[in-house]
C-alpha cells in the first residue's frame, strides 16, 4: 500500500508539471522579464513561484532598468556627413553621438550640441517644453552618448552670410526623442584644459582633437603605403604575416622571453621579422611585405617602444639600390597623397657613414640648419689644445652657429645660458675636455680669436667664414676612426641648435631633408651594455650578422682586417630621424655560416639556434635585400610629433615601459610561476 501510494503521488506530480509547462510555453511573451528565476532554483519552486507572481511585475534596480533601455535604442538614419549634405526641413532623422553643454534660454527652451561618434562634426539640437523630450534632457549628463530623434529645421541665415556660414550651422534639430545609452559621469570634469594622466588614456583620446586625428593620419598612411606596395611595384609586393612566437636567437638587441608549461622551454618576442623574411625570399615568394610588430627591451626614449611597428619588405632578385627605389617610390607617395609639403623630387642623395660622421658628428643628421663640422687640430697651436683637453694628440673639431643680428653680446648670453643649463652639464663635465667656446666679434683683437695666434685665426677665418656675432665652438675627441651613431661634437651641435630654437636664438628649420646613409662599417667594436651577437670576436655586426659586404674587395677584407669591410647596409634619414634600415642579405649559407663561426667567432650553441636559416639558404636561395621602416617615427615625423606616443594610440611611459592603464606589466602570483616552471630569485 505504502509503494502504491507513492507511485500515484508522482504520477500525479507529474501531471501538474505537464500542465504548468503548457501554461508557460503559451505566456511566454506575456511573462518576459516579469518572473525572476534564480539560477539554481529547483524547477519545481520556479514554476510555482511564476504562477503566484503571474500578475505581479519583478522591481529590478535602476542600473539593469537604464540598461534595459539602452539595449534596445534606434538605429541612426544618418551619419553627420550624409545628413548635411541631405538635409531637408522638417523630415524626421535619428542621430547618433554625445551631447554637449546645454543652455537653458526659458523655462520652455533649451540648446545642447551633439557631437558625432568621430567628434569630428556637431549639430545644434533644440528642446521645447511641448513633450517628455524637454524634460528627459535635463537629466542626461554631459558627454554622454545618446540616441536622438527630432525633426529637421533650417536655421535663419542671412544671405549674404549664407556662403560663409559652416554647413553645420546651417541646420538644427528639434528634440522630439532622446535615449540616454550611457552615464558621463560628473565628477570626472572634461574641458580642453583638462589633462589627464596616462591612467585615463580613454580620456586623453577623448578629449584631445589632436590625438585622434593623429592615429585617423596614421590609418591613411597605412592605406597609402599598402596601394603604393601593391598597386605600382612589379611584381607587387605580398602581404604577409609572420609569427610572434619566436626564438631566442642572438641578433643584437634584447628580447622579450615568454615562458611556456613545457619545463624548460620559451619562445621569443621578434626583434623583427628579419629571418622569416629571409626564409620567405627561399621560399619563391619574390616580394613581401607586412606591418610587423616588433619587440625590444631596450631603455627607452622619445622615439623608442619596447613594442613598435615597422613597415617590414623585402626583394628577392634585387640589390639595395632596388630597396631605395621602391622606399623613395613610398615615400613620394606619402608626401603627394597625404602631406602640405612638395613631394621629395628624384632620388634622395646618398652620403657615406664616414662623411656625415665628419660633416654633422652623427649617423642620421639633420642637414637643414647647416652647423657643418671641420677638422682644425692641423692649425691650432699646442697650447690652445691642451687648454681644451688633456688628451694626447686628440682630434680636434670645429662648427659655427651664425649669430643673431650680428649681435656678440646676445651669442655670449644664449651660450652662457645653455652651457649652465642641464643640457650643457654632458658637455662640461666630457672626460675629453670641455667645448672650447669663442665669438667672433670684429671689434676686438684679432675678432676675438686671440688664443688661435695671427696665423691659426686666418685659417680658421678661410676655413669657417664667421661674421661679427658668430659663435665658434672647439671639441677635442681621441684619435680613432669613427664608431657608433654619433661623436661628441655631434651630439654637441645638435643639443646646442636645439637649445637656440627652444629659446627663440634661431628659428625652426622648415621642410624635409631625405638623405641615404650608406657604406657603414660592416664590423663595430663591442658595446658592453648590449648584448650584441654573443660571439668572442671583441666586434658584432654594425646591422646584424646577416648583412653582406658590399663588394668583392670587402669580401676580401673578410680574411684580411674583418674590421675594416664595409656593408651593403643604407639607412633612410630625414631631419635627424632615422626612419628606417635595411641591407643586402647573405643568401649563401656557407658564407654566413663563416660569418657566424669564423668572424664573430660565436660559440656552436649560439650557432645552431640558426640552424633554420642556414638550411634555408642552402636550399637554392637567390640574392635577397629588404629594409624595414619605423612606422611609429614615420607618421611622427610626417605630423610633426616630437615622441611616437603622440600617434600610438596606447603607448608605453617612458618610465620603464609600463603601461600604466591597464597595470602592465604585473607582477606573477606564485602559482602563476609554478605553471611556468618558474622561481624568483632572490
Amino acid at each position: 500500500m505504502h509503494i502504491a501510494a507513492v507511485q500515484l503521488r508522482n504520477l500525479r506530480l507529474r501531471s501538474s508539471y505537464a500542465e504548468i509547462s503548457k501554461i508557460l510555453r503559451g505566456r511566454t511573451a506575456s511573462w518576459a522579464g516579469q518572473c525572476y528565476r534564480p539560477v539554481q532554483a529547483p524547477r519545481q519552486f520556479h514554476a510555482r513561484a511564476c504562477l503566484r507572481q503571474e500578475d505581479t511585475t519583478k522591481q529590478l534596480p535602476a542600473f539593469l532598468e537604464a540598461y534595459k533601455r539602452a539595449v534596445d535604442f534606434p538605429p541612426a538614419t544618418h551619419d553627420f556627413e550624409t545628413f548635411f549634405a541631405k538635409a531637408e526641413p522638417n523630415t524626421e532623422v535619428v542621430l547618433h553621438g554625445y551631447l554637449g553643454n546645454r543652455s537653458d534660454l526659458s523655462k520652455k527652451l533649451s540648446f545642447v550640441r551633439l557631437s558625432d561618434p568621430t567628434l569630428q562634426h556637431s549639430l545644434q539640437v533644440i528642446a521645447f517644453a511641448k513633450n517628455d523630450a524637454f524634460e528627459q534632457l535635463k537629466t542626461v549628463n554631459v558627454n554622454s552618448p545618446v540616441a536622438v530623434r527630432g525633426i529637421v529645421q533650417k536655421k535663419k541665415v542671412k544671405p549674404s552670410e549664407a556662403a560663409d556660414t559652416p554647413v553645420s550651422e546651417l541646420w538644427e534639430l528639434a528634440l522630439e526623442e532622446i535615449h540616454p545609452l550611457n552615464d558621463f559621469p560628473k565628477d570626472i570634469i572634461m574641458t580642453p584644459e583638462t589633462v589627464f594622466p596616462p591612467e585615463q588614456r580613454y580620456l586623453q583620446l577623448r578629449s584631445d582633437a589632436e590625438l585622434r586625428e593623429a592615429l585617423r593620419f596614421r590609418a591613411q598612411a597605412h592605406n597609402v603605403c599598402k596601394k603604393e606596395l601593391e598597386e605600382q611595384c612589379k611584381p607587387p609586393f605580398v602581404e604577409i604575416e609572420t609569427p610572434l612566437l619566436f626564438k631566442s636567437t642572438p641578433e643584437g638587441a634584447r628580447e622579450f622571453i615568454v615562458p611556456t608549461r613545457r619545463e624548460g622551454l620559451a619562445y621569443a618576442l621578434p626583434q623583427s621579422p628579419q629571418q622569416y623574411k629571409q626564409i620567405l625570399m627561399a621560399s619563391g615568394l619574390p616580394r613581401y611585405y607586412q606591418f610587423a610588430r616588433c619587440f625590444r627591451d631596450e631603455d627607452l626614449r622619445a622615439d623608442r617602444q619596447p613594442e613598435f611597428t615597422q613597415l617590414d619588405l623585402e626583394m628577392s632578385f634585387a640589390t639595395g639600390d632596388d630597396v631605395m627605389r621602391t622606399v623613395e617610390g613610398v615615400i613620394r607617395r606619402l608626401w603627394s597623397s597625404l602631406m602640405k609639403d612638395p613631394a621629395p623630387e628624384g632620388p634622395f642623395r646618398k652620403v657615406p657613414y664616414q662623411e656625415v660622421m665628419a660633416k654633422y658628428g652623427s649617423d642620421k643628421p639633420d642637414t637643414r640648419y647647416g652647423m657643418e663640422i671641420i677638422r682644425l687640430d692641423h692649425v691650432l697651436p699646442v697650447d690652445l689644445i691642451s687648454k681644451i683637453s688633456d688628451l694626447n694628440d686628440p682630434i680636434v673639431e670645429a662648427f659655427k652657429l651664425e649669430g643673431n643680428d650680428n649681435n656678440p653680446s646676445e651669442t655670449h648670453k644664449f651660450i652662457t645660458q645653455f652651457l649652465d643649463s642641464p643640457a650643457g652639464i654632458p658637455f662640461n663635465t666630457n672626460p675629453h675636455g670641455g667645448p672650447g667656446v669663442f665669438i667672433y666679434n670684429g671689434k676686438q683683437p684679432l675678432c676675438g680669436l686671440q688664443p688661435f695666434g695671427f696665423e691659426a685665426a686666418e685659417q680658421v677665418e678661410d676655413l669657417l667664414d664667421p661674421d661679427h656675432g658668430d659663435l665658434i665652438i672647439l671639441q677635442a675627441r681621441p684619435r680613432a676612426p669613427f664608431s657608433g651613431g654619433s661623436t661628441p661634437i655631434g651630439d654637441l651641435r645638435r643639443a646646442i641648435h636645439a637649445h637656440a630654437v627652444e629659446t627663440a636664438f634661431k628659428p625652426a628649420p622648415t621642410g624635409f631633408d631625405f638623405l641615404w646613409v650608406i657604406d657603414f662599417p660592416l664590423f663595430s667594436p663591442s658595446v658592453d651594455s648590449e648584448p650584441g651577437q654573443g660571439g668572442a670576436a671583441g666586434f658584432s655586426s654594425t646591422h646584424h650578422p646577416f648583412t653582406a659586404p658590399k663588394t668583392p674587395a670587402d669580401v676580401d677584407m673578410l680574411l684580411t682586417d674583418p674590421t675594416k669591410a664595409v656593408a651593403d647596409h643604407y639607412d633612410l634619414v630625414v631631419n635627424g630621424v632615422e626612419l628606417g634600415g635595411g641591407s643586402r642579405r647573405i643568401h649563401d649559407a656557407a658564407v654566413q655560416e663563416f660569418i657566424f663561426r669564423d668572424i664573430l667567432q660565436m660559440p656552436a650553441e649560439r650557432l645552431a639556434d640558426f640552424s633554420h636559416l642556414l638550411d634555408a639558404l642552402r636550399a637554392g636561395c637567390p640574392p635577397h635585400a629588404g629594409l624595414a621602416l619605423g612606422f611609429d617615427r614615420l607618421v611622427a615625423v610626417m605630423l610633426g610629433k616630437e615622441s611616437v606616443r603622440d600617434v600610438i594610440a596606447f603607448p608605453k611611459t617612458g618610465k620603464g615601459g609600463d603601461d600604466a592603464m591597464v597595470g602592465a606589466p604585473s607582477p606573477m602570483t606564485e602559482e602563476a610561476l609554478e605553471t611556468y616552471h618558474l622561481k624568483l630569485r632572490g
